[in-house]
C-alpha cells in the first residue's frame, strides 16, 4: 500500500493532506524520513508521524444530525462544540466537507481518508441536498437564476436543482462545495438565507436522525457511498 493512502487509512488525514505531511518530512518509517507519499509499505512497518506510531484502524462512517453552534472540525480550540463530540467510537473521525457553524443537518464523518476525499472531490459531483429558509418569498425568475447559475466572487456556480417547497422554503441540490455557497448565492439574487439545513449527501439522508444524534452506517450504506463516488 502507498504511504499516503496508508496514512488516510490510519485516520490520520485524507490522502491529499497525507501527502502534504509526508512531503514536509513528518513521516518516518523504520526510523528513517520519507518524503515520497507513493512509497510502498505494509501492515508491519514501523510507519510513524510526529514520532507516534501509525496504526490502521477499522473504517468507520457516521452520519451526525448537526445542531446550530456546532462546528465542523475533529478539535475546536475555542468554547464551540466539535461535531466529533457526537460520536460516541475510540475511532479517530473527521469530517466529510463542513457546514457552517450556523447550519444544521447531515454531516458525514469517518477514519477513510480516501472515501472522503472522492465524496468531496469536484470530479465526482457528489450531489448534496439542502432545505434553505429565505428571509423574502423568492420569485421565480430568481430561482431560475440558482437553477442556471450565479456570478460570485470566485466564479459563476454550477447548474443546480432548485424546487420551492413552500412560499419562502427551497431545496437545492449542489455537485459542487465552495465555502458558504448557498449563502453566498441567495445574496447574489438579493435575498439572505435565514436557516440553512443539509438533508441529503449522495444516498444517505437524514431519514427522522434527531438533531445531535448520530448512527453508524450500516456496511450495505458505506457501499452505496463507495459505488456513489465512482459514477
Amino acid at each position: 500500500m502507498r504511504l499516503a493512502k496508508f496514512l488516510a487509512h490510519g485516520g490520520i488525514a485524507s490522502r491529499r493532506a497525507a501527502e502534504k505531511l509526508v512531503a514536509a518530512g513528518r513521516v518516518t518509517v523504520g526510523g528513517e524520513v520519507v518524503r515520497d507519499p507513493a512509497r510502498d509499505v505494509g501492515a508491519d512497518d514501523d510507519v510513524r508521524i510526529d514520532g507516534g506510531r501509525v496504526r490502521t484502524e477499522e473504517r468507520e462512517v457516521w452520519a451526525v444530525n448537526k445542531p446550530p453552534g456546532v462546528v465542523s472540525t475533529a478539535k475546536e480550540p475555542g468554547e464551540r462544540p466539535a461535531v466529533v463530540t457526537l460520536v460516541r467510537t475510540e475511532a479517530r473521525l473527521y469530517p466529510v466537507g463542513r457546514l457552517d457553524a450556523d447550519s444544521t443537518g447531515l454531516l458525514l464523518l469517518t477514519n477513510d481518508g480516501e472515501l472522503a476525499n472522492r465524496l468531496t472531490h469536484p470530479r465526482y459531483e457528489v450531489p448534496k441536498a439542502y432545505r434553505v429558509d429565505f428571509a423574502r418569498p423568492p420569485a421565480e425568475r430568481d430561482l431560475e437564476r440558482l437553477a442556471a447559475g450565479v456570478d460570485l466572487d470566485d466564479g459563476p456556480t454550477a447548474p443546480a436543482q432548485v424546487k420551492r417547497l413552500s412560499e419562502k422554503r427551497v431545496e437545492i441540490v449542489l455537485r459542487e462545495g465552495r465555502n458558504r455557497q448557498v449563502r453566498r448565492m441567495a445574496e447574489a439574487v438579493g435575498n439572505r438565507v435565514v436557516a440553512l439545513c443539509r438533508v441529503r449527501f449522495g444516498p444517505i439522508g437524514l431519514d427522522g436522525l434527531a438533531e445531535g444524534a448520530a448512527r453508524r452506517l450500516s456496511d450495505a450504506e458505506v457501499g452505496s457511498l463507495r459505488d456513489y463516488s465512482k459514477t
